[in-house]
């Protein structure tokens, strides 16, 4: 059977429009493994560390925080892009049932936008609203709703990603690179006993 291009156009735009509902079904209540690393948010108030979980994954980044009923209190997820994602790119609460704040994350390490979301209680995903940030990102943080106005932590703070290589380290104050030498030096004293 030939297609007309018509035909493949519509088959094409159809399925670029399914992955959210299907996403959304697939797997529900399915255990999903995530690596785990510590994430350090530097803000005017010190250092703050998290423990997270890593959704680098399409799968992992689908599924997010969904079906869970609770989050350690220093906790959260950190979901990673290999490519700066728009602005137009966002993030939903179908089916999370925590309520969550938000913070995206730009390629420098920088929060450029927090936002608050609350869980979703629809049971048809187009219903559930997308929280967008104000500019590109290339991470975002979810974590308890409230943590971030808890800590002090707001817009232009610096977040130590895992593995990345820009660290937002040129603008920390010099007490805290004071207290960043100290810690070093004494990891480098313990490994030479």
């Amino acid at each position: 059977m030939n297609l007309t291009r018509r035909q493949l156009l519509l088959g094409m735009s159809a399925t670029l429009m399914m992955p959210k509902t299907l996403l959304a079904q697939s797997h529900a209540g399915e255990p999903m493994e995530f690596a785990r690393d510590t994430l350090a948010i530097h803000s005017q108030h010190g250092p703050h560390k998290l423990e997270v979980e890593l959704a680098e994954s399409f799968a992992q980044r689908a599924r997010g925080l969904m079906d869970r009923d609770e989050l350690d209190s220093d906790a959260g997820m950190l979901f990673i892009y290999s490519e700066p994602q728009s602005s137009r790119s966002g993030f939903w609460m179908y089916r999370t049932r925590i309520p969550l704040d938000i913070a995206f994350i730009d390629e420098q390490g920088r929060i450029v936008t927090i936002a608050s979301m609350q869980p979703c209680t629809s049971a048809d995903p187009s219903e559930c609203p997308v929280t967008r940030p104000d500019a590109r990102y290339v991470a975002a943080l979810e974590v308890n709703a409230g943590y971030f106005a808890e800590h002090g932590i707001e817009e232009g703070d610096c977040v130590a990603l895992p593995g990345a290589a820009l660290q937002c380290m040129a603008e920390l104050d010099e007490t805290e690179l004071d207290e960043r030498e100290a810690l070093a030096e004494d990891e480098d004293l313990v490994g030479d006993e």
